[in-house]
């Protein structure tokens, strides 16, 4: 039996299915590239060819890494942006350097060979995404142009198979700017509801502010932050060294004032001046009586009492003990645990169109995962200096719920009236812009 021996076309024809099935069998765009401007080069004999995808050289032949600032390379990517722009962009066959810029054409000479065969690659929708620009010193034959394009439509079918999906967009890119500025502007038309943050504090509800009844120095307090106390406990002492001493002083004075006193009125029955002194001495006694009693209240106020059940709040004993202070000088205060309220210091650049019942949310700082919810009751209409040194006006806030515990410090978001969302991101630049203007 003997076995017929493939003819020249049959040889071809299995070239031909080979380098569709190795281009088909890549597992990733470098070694498709590489196959691309490689495979074919035996059969069609060429000198080089390079891969073109959306303006740039992706793989050249017989070169692992192609070098972006190559003179070939970029003469390569030059000569196809403007053969593409003077010639259909679906079109494949010979490049007429004719076409290219005088520039080129001497590059051409130096770098590539005397034709060059475009095979263009296009997408779904027939636009082109790149090609190859396959160059040999012999003219190109129409059957090889015919398998060349029967290449170029394997070839660019198996480009786009590895090639990443792509979302949407526009069709005509004419529209996609005007779409986009569309889009924005309608997004900054859109209503959302404005809110500011601000620092806030919880404080005792209708609280007892303990004040200092005397000028002198504390000398220690007898309760601790947050310490429970009822009425009549002893909350601080005050030194009462001086008090001490000046009420003993008034004491003598008023003992030698009564004695003084007593003498002049034995001898007023036969002493005429001593009965005319008798009404001066008995008001220097009550003057001397009026201050050891003086004296001796003070020396009572030298130590505070609790006039209500409640807690004691103040920041620190050790920071105050060894002051001095003056009368009316806030020390503490007293107040019931289950009854707290929400300051707030909202800065003045951050001020907002607020009205009472307004919601708010307060994050603790030691907490800042649970939200605590607030009304707004009061809002101060002038703005007072904070101790930060910041303007800022004070909002008093009822809390819906049990609140925190007195003293923690956390942020609140006050929440306004719905607004555009461009007036919502703009409203700090134009306040600052409107203040640096005067417009």
């Amino acid at each position: 039996m003997t076995v017929q021996v493939p003819g020249p076309a049959e040889r071809l024809f299995a070239q031909i299915l080979s380098l569709q099935s190795r281009a088909r069998a890549a597992k990733d765009a470098d070694s498709l590239a590489y196959a691309l401007v490689n495979d074919a080069q035996p059969l069609f004999g060429y000198r080089h060819a390079a891969l073109v995808i959306a303006g740039r050289v992706r793989a050249v032949t017989g070169i692992s890494q192609v070098e972006p600032h190559a003179p070939f390379v970029a003469f390569v990517e030059n000569a196809v942006r403007q053969w593409l722009a003077c010639e259909p962009a679906k079109a494949s066959g010979r490049v007429d350097p004719e076409a290219l810029d005088p520039d080129i054409r001497a590059d051409w000479q130096d770098l590539s060979a005397a034709e060059v065969f475009w095979l263009p690659f296009l997408d779904r929708r027939q636009l082109p995404i790149g090609g190859l620009w396959i160059a040999r010193d012999q003219p190109w034959t129409e059957p090889e142009r015919a398998l060349l394009n029967e290449l170029g439509d394997c070839y660019s079918h198996a480009w786009q198979a590895l090639q990443p999906r792509r979302g949407w967009r526009l069709r005509d890119r004419r529209w996609t700017l005007p779409a986009l500025a569309a889009l924005a502007l309608l997004l900054l038309l859109v209503p959302v509801r404005q809110s500011v943050l601000a620092p806030a504090e919880v404080i005792p509800l209708n609280g007892q502010v303990v004040t200092a009844p005397l000028d002198g120095v504390i000398a220690g307090f007898e309760v601790k932050p947050n310490q429970s106390v009822r009425r009549g406990d002893t909350l601080l002492r005050f030194d009462s060294t001086s008090l001490q001493a000046r009420a003993a002083v008034a004491e003598r004075s008023l003992d030698v004032a009564q004695a003084e006193l007593r003498s002049n009125t034995q001898r007023a029955f036969s002493d005429v001046e001593a009965k005319s002194r008798l009404d001066l001495l008995a008001a220097r006694v009550e003057q001397k009586r009026a201050e050891r009693d003086y004296a001796l209240e003070l020396l009572a106020r030298s130590e505070l009492r609790a006039d209500r059940d409640g807690i004691a709040v103040f920041a620190d004993a050790d920071r105050l003990t060894g002051k001095p202070v003056q009368t009316g000088e806030r020390l503490l205060e007293i107040a019931a645990p289950d009854q707290a309220q929400l300051r707030i210091d909202l800065a003045v650049g951050d001020a907002i169109e607020l009205a009472p019942g307004t919601e708010i949310a307060l994050f603790l700082d030691s907490d800042p995962l649970t939200r605590h919810g607030a009304r707004l009751e009061r809002l101060a209409y002038e703005a007072e200096r904070t101790p930060a040194g910041q303007l800022a006006y004070r909002l008093d806030a009822s809390f819906a719920a049990a609140p925190p515990r007195i003293g923690l410090r956390g942020t609140a978001k006050l929440y306004g009236e719905r607004v555009p969302l461009a007036l919502y991101l703009l409203r700090r630049p134009l306040s600052a812009l409107r203040q640096g203007l005067g417009i």
